[in-house]
């Protein structure tokens, strides 16, 4: 009879982002994770084949997981509102989970997610900015606010905005400026 397995890829990538998180990509060993979910390394070879697919099975997850959020704001029937609490959503991820937001958006060094991945991320934007903007200029618009709200939001959790002010103001009042740019 064969013995139980003691463990689960899901678990395996849920301790695998909890590591992420506490020590950063350094902190990311296939020891560390076996150790999290009680098994030995050499166990975990069983479900995954070295650290860069752990690695790339953690960055699928997290993206996951940010589509999920990025999709709740969509029952806001106001376009505008959606698409401001989606950027929120955005926002509040990134500040949950700051080492798997900048994994998504890395441009190197890291796997890529999946391409069906990101269009499946990028939709509830894309719906939303539609409504705003029409569908000639929605994926323009997605690209604009999704390029300013990761520049704002990597200069936030990287503590570039030292001349004072309060950042979440400063947060509304671009997110708002750029919002009331896109509608028709």
């Amino acid at each position: 009879m064969p013995t139980p397995d003691k463990t689960s890829l899901p678990a395996i990538v849920a301790a695998a982002r909890g590591l992420l998180e506490s020590g950063g990509l350094a902190g990311l060993t296939m020891q560390a994770v076996a150790e999290r979910v009680g098994v030995r390394a050499p166990s975990l070879y069983k479900r995954v084949r070295d650290r860069d697919e752990l690695l790339a099975l953690v960055v699928a997850d997290t993206l996951e997981d940010l589509t999920v959020r990025l999709q709740a704001p969509g029952v806001e029937t106001d376009p505008a509102r959606r698409v401001a609490a989606q950027a929120d959503a955005l926002r509040a991820f990134a500040h949950a989970h700051p080492v798997g937001f900048g994994l998504i958006f890395a441009s190197h060094g890291t796997p890529r997610p999946q391409p069906a991945a990101v269009v499946r991320s990028v939709t509830p934007l894309l719906d939303a900015v539609t409504a705003l903007t029409g569908a000639e200029h929605a994926l323009d618009a997605a690209r604009l606010l999704t390029a300013w709200a990761n520049g704002f939001i990597t200069m936030e959790l990287g503590g570039l905005f030292g001349l004072g002010g309060d950042v979440d103001q400063a947060w509304r009042w671009g997110l708002d400026r750029i919002v009331r740019s896109l509608a028709r």
